[in-house]
């Protein structure tokens, strides 16, 4: 199987680019979840670099995560590597921008909103469909409501519904939307970051994001909790997650 992350540096290594490689579904699965967290781990320190770019291989960004993970004896192992990846990236020291086309849904938007500046084009497709698996988006029940208000983030969250890029940076959720999102990041990489002190970046990004990654880490962990003692033991939450791997309509028993 092919490594599911590829990794390289640009701008003489002030530019870090991970790019999400298993088209075109792009799963946030066990493996790609790893790959990430231990490129973030590796390259935090580097002195020299002055932003992350993640983007994506193939017409979509990300279908979302493996729900055969989010099943009962695999659900905790699955959130607890994936929210140590939100955390992760929401605390990087220099900006971490994300740029998405295509479909970018369930843990796919999640790990975008735990970037720093979204670039989407415009007809992208952003949502959290977990809803209509009968389970909720934990990671997006933390940062939806930080980056857009608690009203639109409850009709995103409890919908399922999708939106498009446009409307996502109308709303507040991406920087941009533009036609070839990577080509716009890298724009503002060159322009508003890369003649930028890397020292003194990582002080600004740290001060601007300092209370918002205090009250992420605190609900993010009362969330999770919500999702794996609670919510997973209803009939609902196993009956929509056996329905979908079933490819058949779920049975609400509203219990």
């Amino acid at each position: 199987m092919t490594e599911p992350l590829k990794i390289w540096s640009e701008a003489e290594g002030r530019l870090l680019r991970l790019r999400l490689s298993r088209p075109k579904a792009n799963l946030i699965d066990a493996a790609m979840i790893a790959a990430l967290d231990a490129a973030l781990a590796r390259h935090g320190g580097d002195g020299q670099l002055g932003a992350v770019l993640l983007d994506a291989e193939g017409p979509h960004f990300s279908f979302g995560a493996s729900v055969e993970e989010h099943m009962p004896g695999q659900c905790a192992a699955m959130l607890a590597g994936l929210h140590s990846l939100v955390l992760r990236m929401i605390e990087f020291p220099v900006p971490l921008l994300v740029a998405v086309r295509g479909q970018c849904l369930g843990g796919g938007l999640e790990v975008a909103l735990a970037g720093h500046l979204m670039f989407v084009a415009p007809d992208a497709a952003l949502g959290q469909p977990e809803m209509k698996l009968g389970v909720f988006a934990p990671a997006a029940s933390c940062l939806l409501p930080e980056l857009i208000g608690p009203l639109r983030a409850l009709d995103l969250l409890a919908s399922g519904r999708s939106i498009t890029g446009t409307e996502a940076a109308a709303m507040g959720i991406a920087n941009e939307a533009a036609a070839d999102p990577e080509r716009t990041a890298l724009a503002y990489f060159e322009e508003h970051l890369g003649p930028k002190s890397a020292s003194s970046l990582r002080y600004a990004v740290k001060a601007a994001r300092l209370d918002y990654v205090a009250r992420v880490r605190d609900k993010l962990r009362t969330v999770e909790g919500l999702y794996l003692d609670e919510l997973m033991a209803t009939h609902d939450a196993v009956a929509g997650l056996e329905a979908f791997i079933a490819k058949r309509p779920p049975q609400w028993q509203h219990r």
